[in-house]
């Protein structure tokens, strides 16, 4: 189970500007184990809270790299750390919250209208991003400064 398990419970897909790290949780993934290993799958609207549209991943990280440094304002994550372990650092622009990913079968779901950084990456560490979106630059926002005005000029 995850330290702040929390299934999908159908309140995703806030505004940019209302999405705090409160709504950023943990979300059990399914495992079955056998003598033989085991295996997670997961699938759209189901175990993952939207419509997945592109999946990608990180790896081959160097010592002391951060990853991330942004934030979206339509696209909705999960992040799973598959192999080895990072931290994530959320930020909604007034409070913070540090999540550690460890674990194959345990997701990080990130709304929209979050700041993220990943820090911390073991050796050998490789972290599965799943995306309600496909790629476009002009959703990102990589400037904080920004971030932080956008989020407060809607409050």
């Amino acid at each position: 189970m995850c330290e702040i398990s929390k299934h999908f419970d159908g309140t995703n897909s806030r505004r940019f500007d209302l999405t705090s790290v409160t709504d950023c949780r943990l979300i059990d993934l399914p495992r079955i184990t056998s003598h033989q290993g085991s295996l997670t799958a997961v699938e759209s609207k189901t175990t993952i809270p939207f419509g997945i549209a592109r999946v990608y991943y990180l790896y081959d990280i160097p010592g002391g790299a951060t990853r991330g440094g942004h934030a979206h304002v339509e696209l909705e994550q999960v992040l799973v750390s598959v192999l080895g372990a990072c931290e994530v650092i959320l930020d909604d622009g007034g409070r913070t919250k540090s999540v550690r990913l460890d674990r194959a079968s345990c997701g990080l779901y990130i709304p929209q209208g979050i700041w993220r950084e990943m820090n911390k990456f073991t050796s050998g560490a490789v972290c599965v991003v799943l995306a309600s979106t496909p790629y476009r630059s002009t959703d990102y926002i990589r400037n904080y400064a920004s971030f932080v005005e956008q989020k407060q000029q809607a409050t």
